[in-house]
Order: C-alpha cells, then sequence, then structure tokens
C-alpha cells in the first residue's frame, strides 16, 4: 500500500508542478527526479521479492519529503513565498533530498536482482501500450545497465536494442530519458559484448536526424573512434556505421579528424584482415569527410588512391560500391587525385567492373558507369585509356542487356560519348551503338528518350553512321511515327520529346533519298502543324523540305 500511495503522490506533484510559473528551471529538476523515483517505485514493485524492511523505511521518508514539496509547490503557485533567494536554496534542497532517495531505491532494486537472480529483463509491452508503459520499461533497464551486473547489462542493452528496431517511439524515450545517452556514450569503453550492443544502439539513434545533435552534444564521437581503434570486429562496424551516420552533416568531419578518426579509418580500409562490411563503412565515413579540402590532401599524400583502387577489384558488392563512390567524390574535382586514378590503373578497375563476364552485381556495374561518366572524360589521356580497355564492347552489351538502371547508367555514357569529336563517333557507329540507340526512342522514360534522340543526333551528324542509319528503310519512317506520338503527349502534358526527334530529321534531309521520303510522309502536315507554333526548329525542317519540292518542280519543268 505504502507504494501505491507514493506513485499517487508523486503523480499528483508532477501535475501541479506544470502550472507553477515561476522557479521553472528548479522545478524541471524536480520533476525528472520525481519521475526517476516512479519509475524506481515500480520496479521494486514488479520484484516480487520477499519484504525488504530498509524499503519500508524509505517509503515513509519519501512520503514525508512528497509532503514538504506539495508545501513548497503550493507557495510557489500562489507566490506566497518569503523571498526568492530562500525559496531557490529551499528546491534544491528538495531536488537533493529525492536524488538521495532515487540512489537508496535504486541500492535496494540492485540488491533484490542480485540476491533473487532477476537477471531476465522484464517483459517489453504490446504494441498497443501507452507512453507512459514505455517510459517505464526504458527506466527499468535503465536501471539494471547502471546497477547490474556485466551479463545483466548486456542483456538490457540487447533488449533495448530490439525495442528502438521494432518501434520507432523507444527512440524518442531514449533521447528524452535523464542520462541514457551518456549511459551508452560510457559503455564504448566498457567491455567488449557490452560495447558492441552499445554501439548498436547508439547507431540506431544515429540515423534520425533530429536526434544526431544530441549524440553530437554529448560528445560521442571521440569513444566511437577509439572503439575504431580497439575494438572487435561487430564493434567497429556499428562504429563506423554510426560516424557515417553523424558525418552525413559536414560540420562533425573535423570533430572525427581531430580525434584520430581518418588515420583510424584509413588503417580499417589498408588492412586487408577485417571484414567487408566495416571496410565498406569506413570507406562511407571517408567519402564524407573528403568534401574537407585538407582531409582530402592529407588522404592523397597517404597514397590512399591507390589502396581504394584496390578495393574496387573486392569480391564484396558493397564494397566495391563504396570505394567506388569515395574515389568519384575524391577525383571528380581534383585533378592531382585524377592523374593518380589513371596512373594507377583506376579506369582500366572501373572498366573491369563492367565487364558482363566478370562477377560483379548489378549495382557495383551502374557505379562504376557512374564514375567512367564522372571522370574519364577530362582529357584525351584519360578517353584514351578508357577506349583501350574493351569498355565499347561492355558498354554495348550493357545498353542490350543489363537491367533498367544499368541500362540508364550505361545510356548517359553512351549519349556523352556521343558528343566527342567525329573519329569517335565513327567508332561507335561501325560498334553498332545506332540500332541501340533507335531501339530506347521508344522508352517509357522522357529522360531515357531524350538521352537517346541526343546521343543518335550526335551519331548521325557523320556522313558514314548516318547512311548506315539511313540503310534500314524503316528508321526514318519511325522516326517520324515517334514524333507524330510525342506531339499527341506533348497537347495533353507538355512533356514530349518532339525537339530531339526533329534535330534528327533535319539531320537526315541533307540526304536527297531521306528528304523525299519525308516530304512523301503522311507526316508532312505534322511538321508544318509545329512550325506554325513557332517553333524554330520545325521552321527549319519545312525550310529544308520545301527548297526539296521547289527543286523537284523546277527539275520536272526542265525536262518536259
Amino acid at each position: 500500500m505504502g507504494e501505491a500511495s507514493v506513485k499517487e503522490s508523486i503523480s499528483s506533484l508532477i501535475s501541479l508542478s506544470h502550472s507553477i510559473k515561476s522557479f521553472t528551471v528548479k522545478w524541471q529538476l524536480i520533476r525528472t527526479k520525481l519521475e526517476e523515483l516512479y519509475s524506481g517505485i515500480t520496479s521494486v514493485e514488479n520484484l516480487n521479492s520477499d519484504f525488504d524492511p530498509s524499503l519500508s523505511t524509505l517509503i515513509n521518508a519519501i512520503l514525508d519529503s512528497l509532503q514538504e514539496s506539495h508545501d513548497l509547490a503550493s507557495r510557489c503557485l500562489n507566490v506566497s513565498f518569503s523571498g526568492k533567494l530562500l525559496m531557490q536554496s529551499d528546491l534544491d534542497v528538495m531536488s537533493g533530498k529525492f536524488d538521495r532517495h532515487v540512489r537508496n531505491l535504486s541500492r535496494i532494486y540492485s540488491s533484490e536482482i542480485l540476491r533473487h537472480g532477476f537477471a531476465i529483463v522484464v517483459s517489453k509491452p504490446s504494441d498497443k501500450a501507452c507512453r507512459d508503459d514505455m517510459r517505464f520499461y526504458v527506466r527499468d533497464l535503465l536501471t539494471r545497465m547502471k546497477i547490474g551486473d556485466v551479463e545483466m547489462k548486456k542483456q538490457a542493452l540487447v533488449k533495448l536494442n530490439e525495442s528502438m528496431e521494432e518501434d520507432d517511439r523507444y527512440m524518442k524515450i531514449v533521447v528524452e530519458t535523464s542520462d541514457m545517452v551518456n549511459v551508452l556514450i560510457e559503455f564504448l569503453d566498457s567491455e567488449i559484448g557490452i560495447q558492441e550492443e552499445a554501439c548498436k544502439a547508439l547507431f540506431l539513434i544515429s540515423g534520425f536526424d533530429s536526434y544526431k545533435p544530441v549524440l553530437i552534444r554529448s560528445c560521442v564521437v571521440g569513444p566511437l573512434v577509439r572503439v575504431l581503434e580497439n575494438g572487435n570486429v561487430v564493434g567497429r562496424e556499428a562504429s563506423a556505421r554510426c560516424l557515417m551516420k553523424l558525418t552525413e552533416n559536414s560540420e562533425n568531419a573535423w570533430s572525427v579528424s581531430a580525434h584520430g578518426g581518418v588515420a583510424a579509418l584509413l588503417k580499417i580500409c589498408s588492412c586487408g584482415e577485417f571484414g567487408g562490411e566495416l571496410i565498406a563503412s569506413s570507406c562511407g565515413v571517408l567519402r564524407n569527410l573528403v568534401g574537407v579540402e585538407e582531409i582530402k590532401r592529407y588522404m592523397i599524400e597517404e597514397d590512399m588512391v591507390s589502396t581504394f583502387i584496390k578495393l574496387i577489384g573486392s569480391r564484396d558488392e558493397i564494397v566495391q560500391v563504396n570505394s567506388i563512390d569515395l574515389l568519384s567524390s575524391m577525383c571528380c574535382r581534383d585533378e592531382e587525385s585524377r592523374e593518380i586514378l589513371v596512373r594507377g590503373g583506376g579506369i582500366q578497375e572501373l572498366v573491369l567492373v563492367s565487364d558482363p563476364n566478370t562477377f560483379s552485381s548489378s549495382k557495383s556495374k551502374e557505379m562504376a558507369l557512374r564514375a567512367i561518366h564522372n571522370l574519364c572524360f577530362g582529357s584525351v589521356s584519360y578517353l584514351n585509356a578508357l577506349l583501350s580497355s574493351r569498355f565499347l564492347d561492355h558498354l554495348l552489351y550493357l545498353l542490350r542487356n543489363g537491367e533498367t538502371s544499368v541500362q540508364e547508367s550505361a545510356l548517359k555514357v553512351t549519349s556523352r560519348l556521343c558528343s566527342l569529336p567525329a573519329d569517335v563517333k565513327r567508332i561507335m557507329g561501325d560498334a553498332g551503338f545506332i540500332p541501340e540507340l533507335v531501339r530506347f526512342l521508344d522508352a517509357k522514360s522522357l529522360r531515357v528518350r531524350e538521352m537517346a534522340s541526343e546521343a543518335l543526333y550526335y551519331l548521325i551528324s557523320v556522313p558514314k553512321n548516318r547512311k548506315k542509319f539511313l540503310q534500314e528503310d524503316c528508321n526514318i519512317s519511325y522516326i517520324l511515327q515517334l514524333l507524330d506520338q510525342e506531339e499527341r503527349m506533348n497537347e495533353r502534358s507538355d512533356l514530349g520529346n518532339t525537339k530531339s526527334l526533329i534535330l534528327i530529321l533535319i539531320s537526315l534531309t541533307s540526304c536527297n533519298s531521306a528528304r523525299r521520303k519525308i516530304s512523301a510522309s503522311g507526316y508532312l502536315k505534322i511538321i508544318e502543324k509545329l512550325a506554325e507554333r513557332e517553333d524554330s526548329d520545325a521552321k527549319k525542317l519545312v525550310k529544308k523540305l520545301s527548297r526539296n519540292r521547289f527543286h523537284t518542280i523546277l527539275g520536272g519543268i526542265w525536262h518536259s
């Protein structure tokens, strides 16, 4: 009965304190202590242990303190106190009393748990549990983390992680619970098993942008770096993943560097004894850090570009993907690192990933194609290194047979290649790219249609390729059919690909037979309609076709 009276009195006092407008900071501190006290009393109740005589004495003392606190609350509420300084002192004294009561309850709770062997954590509330039940469960876990032995602490952490993984609401309660984040961070310097679970918990919390500042303010980076340096593989993986989340905000990059994190991450990437998950996560953190020029320069000076090139050849997809992403970020806007990449065989490694006959996954191939697009068009030497590696064969195969995302990346690179000088266009025409680009002109994605038509326009600007295109009698008719389709789409949504198709037709009019075929088709009215709408390209096409008709009329008169 004593415990029930205390809990009722605590609830009443907490409710009353929210109405107090003076000394709000002091009352907030007292409320925190009262919530801990409520949780502690509930925890003792749930032990179902034999009666402890010291608990009765403590309950009476708590009731006396609550009575005093109710009196202070009434005086603050009615502003009937004699002086502010004296009331502040009384509130500090009361806060101290509640703090002692919490510690004494924790001692009783600890002794009862250890005496009765209650190492198993209490059951998690149901999915429909109210917030108060969830908060009690978290506070119970926190108590066990504070006073339990190694095994009990580990079990409490495991249960905490399971709860946060199953229900995001626990994340907010954990962050709001006094001391919880600090305890988790302290555990990073604890025994290996506890360290692992604490890393997992912090990683889960770091997945929410609104909670990252709480971790940073609690100085989590230094302990995470120490785990990277000295923890086991599981702990290091969780630490690296947590740092990867935290460094998505570039402002935290210097904090990682200041605690020696860059050196620790580079060591992991250079060491062949670690598993793929750890290396990949370390690459992910470094990817977030290379935006800081000084950190990137340090990595280049440590010859890390060559290390990351080697990682491209990993058989682990996640290592391939993250190392390619890291190299792209390092070299995209830095000529020195890009030259190191080329000299170190980086382009050949990227081409090897794109090879259909290698073990690399579709995701790896997609990342390799993106990197090639971003890195290999800076100079003639880069382009020569690319084209001398049988890359066009791989690219053509991926256009024909790759998964949708890979095909789109391949098409983007193809379009970039088609914009290069005539020699490259001729090579691509001979390699068989024209039929594949024609095939993409009717794709569902507007972006894909635009890239394909633009690439085709570039290719047929070379007479040899234009001749290849016109050798297929159906190609001109197909372009005109697509123009009709795109024009209908334009009328409905203004999202057609009309412009690019008109440019292709303009290019084809340099051939007499093509001009005659377009003029004789049933689609000429569509082109004229576009020209009437002030479409400059359509006007240009009509002009070219009209000149052809004029010459035909003159020819007829001449021969009559």
